[in-house]
């Protein structure tokens, strides 16, 4: 019997090892998986590559993360913005690497990886900084760089529906990138607003079928119009 459902934190945390690149849904504080950051700071795994949307605000969540010195190398398209404190103490010291991606390409090379696509050519980024060094290739005359797919070690989702096989849906905004990184990773680990009975979930909404999905935790946080 397939039952992807986990008790713990630390069930859904375990084997994450050091060095793991983790891909984080999430756009801002929207969809983002804060239980299972939580958790993974819980979890004590060092040296990691984190991908996410930003570099996180104040200092809790992925800032907290960060500030624990738990992260070496942040990918994102806005490691600066309202609250950010900890990432530009960070960097200013020389305690973090960046890699700045564009927010479709970001999304594009998880989607690749998800789709085991090794590179695709984009328009975006040629001729500035963030092109730099990359191969370039024209089609029909206009010039496109290379960029790499972007697979994860790990993945952490927010769900809003989710069953035992590990089918999920999304409410809203908060589907954002979460589909995306779910795919992209050996390692998928989902907190979910509600669990359903299998059969219970229309066909049509879900968003990642279970094949994608390793492990889910229950861990409803509020649901004010329920």
């Amino acid at each position: 019997m397939i039952n992807k459902i986990v008790k713990s934190m630390a069930d859904a945390m375990a084997g994450i090892k050091d060095g793991s690149t983790v891909l984080i849904g999430g756009f801002g504080v929207v969809g983002q998986p804060a239980l299972l950051i939580e958790g993974l700071i819980e979890q004590g795994a060092t040296e990691l590559t984190i991908v996410a949307n930003n570099a996180g605000t104040g200092r809790t969540g992925l800032a907290r993360l960060m500030e624990l010195g738990r992260v070496k190398k942040i990918v994102c398209s806005f490691p600066r913005s309202s609250g950010s404190v900890v990432f530009e103490e960070l960097f200013k010291a020389g305690k973090l690497e960046l890699e700045i991606v564009p927010q479709g390409t970001l999304a594009e090379r998880m989607r690749a990886a998800g789709a085991g696509i090794p590179a695709f050519y984009t328009a975006t980024g040629v001729g500035t900084k963030l092109g730099a060094g990359r191969p370039v290739a024209n089609f029909d005359g206009r010039n496109y760089v290379l960029e790499r797919s972007l697979p994860g070690d790990v993945a952490l989702v927010e769900a809003w529906q989710a069953d035992r096989w590990g089918n999920l849906t999304y409410r809203a905004s908060g589907r954002n990138f979460n589909p995306i990184v779910a795919s992209a990773a050996k390692l998928t680990i989902v907190q979910a607003q509600h669990i359903e009975e299998l059969g219970e979930l229309d066909p049509e909404h879900v968003v990642t079928p279970g094949i994608f999905v390793s492990r889910v935790i229950h861990l409803p946080y509020g649901d004010p119009q329920s």
